[in-house]
């Protein structure tokens, strides 16, 4: 994105996009290819960092079974319109349509086989087709109503527009850009505003009652998780600080201080205590070691037997039902 010079610049428009990442290259897109005359601005010199770290550098673009359901709102009727006349499919057969190349990862998650920089590179061709004016970095001043139309002011000169989006995302990642211009611009105009919290985090603990779980950092596994209304068949990620994968992701947005989330890291067993589950095994001359391998990564298993005290290579032939309780 690149600076026009000031005596070619055009200061009335019919949109200013404000935030050049994924919700604002598509929406800017979207309004020139209608014909609108649209300038999107973003305060950095290299927009869309969001897009290029999701999914791992790979970004994870969208979701095959996206539903209404699947989104957290004061009212849950909110997104049914949008996510009906534009579906994942339809976004699926724009990223073919480019020849982006993608796969499948996990339940109907969908991410591209090369870098994310081809979905960056494909929303700006849109924007080209689209006749969008891009300008970066500039940062916006101030925005105020004038009659029908706004009036912006902006470290590149004043704009008049007939309408203005922010499309400048949260507050989650304030090292690549993220800030709380778009709350300030909400409360400026009395829209209503939903007090923000953490959602889609990690949850990190203490680094003194985190300690006895750091050695199983880097272990990954399936597991169920609850809080409050939310439940979810996720993976699970052991950290140096805590807990995070998609599971803990996806449960962060239903936490609340206090609230308690409960896993189950072995799903398949689900509701039956792992003493239980040990038990029906008894007459085994196998280790308890072995036989928890089998319904845990190895080393979570080893871990786990070493933080309840218990020797990992008692048989279970040789166990009493109190030294199964202690195992959980």
């Amino acid at each position: 994105m690149e600076r026009v010079a000031a005596n070619t610049r055009r200061t009335a428009w019919d949109a200013v996009v404000i935030g050049a990442g994924a919700a604002g290259l598509m929406c800017a897109a979207v309004a020139g290819q209608r014909g609108a005359h649209v300038l999107l601005i973003d305060h950095a010199a290299q927009p869309g960092e969001k897009i290029r770290i999701s999914g791992g550098g790979r970004c994870n673009f969208t979701n095959r079974h996206s539903r209404p359901e699947n989104f957290l709102s004061a009212n849950p009727q909110f997104c049914r319109s949008p996510l009906a006349r534009y579906t994942p499919a339809d976004f699926i057969a724009l990223v073919k349509r480019y020849r982006i190349a993608f796969h499948e990862k996990h339940k109907g998650q969908l991410f591209c086989d090369e870098s994310s920089q081809k979905i960056i590179d494909m929303l700006f061709a849109e924007c080209d087709a689209g006749r969008v004016t891009r300008w970066a970095p500039c940062k916006v001043e101030r925005i105020a109503r004038a009659g029908t139309r706004f009036e912006l002011a902006t470290d590149a000169g004043p704009l008049d527009a007939k309408r203005v989006v922010i499309a400048t995302g949260g507050l989650s990642i304030p090292k690549i850009g993220a800030s709380d211009f778009g709350l300030r611009v909400a409360r400026q105009f009395d829209l209503a505003v939903v007090e923000p919290r953490p959602a889609l985090v990690p949850l990190t603990f203490d680094a003194r009652n985190w300690q006895p779980f750091a050695a199983l950092t880097g272990i990954a596994l399936e597991v169920r998780v609850r809080c409050g209304d939310g439940s979810f068949d996720e993976d699970l990620l052991f950290t140096h600080r805590g807990l995070s994968g998609p599971a803990i992701l996806q449960i962060s947005s239903y936490w609340t201080p206090g609230a308690k989330v409960v896993l189950d890291l072995a799903p398949a067993h689900a509701g039956e205590a792992l003493a239980s589950v040990l038990i029906e095994q008894k007459s085994s001359r196998r280790q308890l070691d072995t036989v928890l391998a089998t319904l845990l990564p190895k080393r979570l298993a080893e871990g786990w037997l070493a933080l309840r005290g218990v020797p990992a290579d008692r048989r279970l032939a040789e166990m009493t039902d109190r030294s199964f309780a202690a195992v959980g």
